[in-house]
């Protein structure tokens, strides 16, 4: 058991959460600026696809995309395993296969071995982003789930971009270091989040579905932002074990105790139906166009706009920089504005983004060549504003099938992830600025989509989601029910989780009260803060 409690807790898991997707980012940009390097290339010319070379842009597709395959069955083995394994296991097994992936890739003198070092690494890489979002949204509340995960998915581009500065920084270099230093700094990444799992709690919503009620407790208390002001025992905690415990009883009532064949049956908690809204936000991710950027960023300055080599590694390390800005935006404002607006803002943004490169592109003129990289600058700002974090959350997966859910959609991601990666380099040197016009459509036609699918969970608790999707219609929009207060009088402005919070803060003062000996709340203190905002007392 961690240390740590209350709000350092929550940074804890979600900066270790962070960590495990930095790899993940990393992994995604490094590759970028690695094939245009000297080194790199007279290592391997089998897959230099500058002017002049007699390199395969096909099999170049193969060697970047072959990661997603490893991605995929990485995936699959926690759709079959990760239940058993649990959260934190899940994790640390897949950091040390990604550790071992990249020792082989760094030290790889072959294709055949680089390919297998990419393959092992995805496998590694795969089971972590099938689990991780799991294990951090577990552990989160409702009010800052979506805010953790965007948070977590901001460390991720910070990844992206760390991994084309440095590709950069080495592009300078003559040596076989101007790869292979890139390449083996993934096992630091990955010892780093193996080390952070290792200290932390596993989620308590699978330890009480393996009857583990007692460890729950401690962790639910643990993760509690006023954990100092409870007690192991206290009621406030035995209504959140209760309401956790009521959702696994129905939901396995439904599931069959989570069988395999639960995933492709609706029923009354239709778990067909959230399963594909998942696979279809990764769907709509990898579609944008998002890894065409991310994994062939240098090549497109290089030979869609026509910059030179320098200027173009230069130009994807600032669009890293932009590109993890941007990922912040979501911090502050995903649970305030939910999560529709905001995909639909992203969609229509990167159609038009996206609409803007192929004209541009095929007008080849330096200013139009201007307007290009802007636009590209563009894109990745409205998809990490709006479709970066949202398709990660596990929050439309029930319980009982959310680590096969979870492993399911990642596995979708990893295989679009794959056909965007293997195509890019082909499609570029074929049909050239005709290939951004596909994601310009496939961006618009993920607009309707989004309104008339996806139903909005913010400040939602996971338990409360399931309420979306009971009765004959799924609820796009849903607040808890209004509640009367005692006496008799309504309760008009405040939903049934906004009064229990209510009830909660009185508590927890309360609690402050008896143990501090003190009547009037300090607004100095730091927890008090939290629970009496200061608008309370205007």
């Amino acid at each position: 058991m961690t240390i740590l409690i209350g709000k350092p807790l929550q940074w804890a898991i979600t900066a270790t959460a962070g960590a495990g997707f930095l790899l993940f980012g990393y992994d995604q940009g490094v590759m970028s600026g690695l094939l245009t390097g000297a080194a790199f290339t007279a290592q391997f010319p089998e897959i230099d696809t500058s002017e002049g070379a007699r390199g395969s842009s096909s099999l170049q597709g193969t060697v970047v995309a072959i990661y997603e395959i490893g991605c995929f069955f990485g995936a699959i083995a926690c759709f079959l395993f990760g239940e058993k394994l649990g959260r934190r296991w899940s994790i640390m097994i897949g950091c040390i296969v990604l550790a071992i992936g990249g020792a082989l890739q760094a030290s790889a003198y072959s294709i055949p071995h680089l390919i297998v070092g990419r393959i092992i690494a995805g496998i590694g890489n795969g089971m972590n982003t099938s689990t991780i979002p799991v294990w951090h949204s577990e552990l989160m509340k409702a009010d800052v789930r979506g805010k953790g995960l965007c948070i977590e998915l901001a460390i991720n581009i910070f990844g992206v971009m760390t991994a084309y500065w440095i590709d950069y920084g080495l592009s300078f270099v003559a040596s076989e270091a101007q790869f292979r230093f890139p390449l083996a700094l993934q096992i630091l990444f990955a010892l780093i989040a193996f080390g952070g799992v290792l200290v932390l709690p596993e989620s308590p919503r699978w330890l009480l579905a393996h009857d583990r009620e007692e460890d729950a407790r401690h962790i639910i208390w643990a993760v509690h932002s006023n954990a100092r002001m409870l007690d192991v025992g206290d009621e406030i905690l035995d209504k959140e074990i209760a309401d956790i415990q009521h959702a696994i009883t129905k939901e396995r009532e439904a599931a069959g105790h989570g069988s395999f064949r639960s995933l492709l049956t609706n029923g009354p908690q239709r778990f067909l139906h959230r399963t594909l809204l998942g696979i279809g936000g990764q769907f709509m991710q990898q579609l944008s166009g998002i890894n065409l950027i991310t994994y062939y960023a240098p090549v497109i300055f290089e030979q869609s706009v026509g910059l030179s080599h320098d200027l173009s590694l230069l130009l994807a390390g600032f669009n890293g920089v932009a590109y993890f800005f941007s990922s912040l935006v979501p911090i502050w404002i995903i649970d305030k504005l939910g999560r529709r607006k905001l995909m639909i803002f992203a969609a229509a943004g990167q159609s038009v983004c996206m609409a803007i490169l192929a004209g541009t592109v095929s007008n080849g003129s330096k200013p139009a060549g201007l307007v290009a990289v802007v636009a590209l600058f563009l894109f990745n700002f409205f998809f990490a504003v709006g479709l970066l974090a949202i398709p990660w959350l596990p929050e439309y997966a029930p319980l009982a099938i959310r680590t096969r859910s979870s492993a399911l959609a990642t596995a979708s991601n990893w295989i679009f992830t794959f056909l965007v990666v293997e195509i890019t380099p082909v499609s570029i040197s074929n049909i050239k600025w005709r290939t951004y016009i596909y994601f310009a459509v496939f961006n618009a036609l993920f607009l309707p989509l989004i309104y008339f699918f996806y139903p909005e969970t913010r400040s939602l608790s996971l338990e409360q989601i399931d309420k979306l999707f009971e009765g004959e219609k799924v609820k796009l929009h849903w607040t808890p029910d209004l509640v009367a207060v005692e006496g008799g009088t309504q309760c008009s402005s405040f939903s049934k989780r906004q009064s229990q919070n209510g009830q909660e803060r009185i508590d927890l003062y309360m609690k402050y009260i008896m143990k501090t000996k003190t009547s009037l709340p300090d607004l100095e203190n730091p927890s008090l803060r939290d629970l009496f905002p200061s608008k309370s007392y205007d």
